[in-house]
């Protein structure tokens, strides 16, 4: 198999290579859709909601199985 013009080998620094990720990194940044500010402040409400949810859950079967254990072991 020879050679045939497609492929060439790449001789580049890798401070080039870095620099071309950051342009394109740059680049990719600019594209994104970025929510509003209310957007932002609602999905934050909701995830802090969710999460006392998830803690109140929590320390509800905490306690509970604490105290199961505590009587079965007694």
């Amino acid at each position: 198999m020879g050679d045939n013009g497609k492929t060439e080998k790449m001789k580049s620094s890798p401070l080039k290579g870095l620099v071309n990720f950051f342009k394109e990194l740059n680049a990719e940044t600019k594209r994104i859709t970025w929510p509003s500010k209310f957007d932002a402040k609602k999905a934050t409400a909701v995830v802090t909601v969710f999460c006392a949810i998830y803690v109140v859950i929590i320390a509800i079967l905490d306690f509970g199985f604490n105290n199961l254990f505590k009587v079965i072991f007694k």
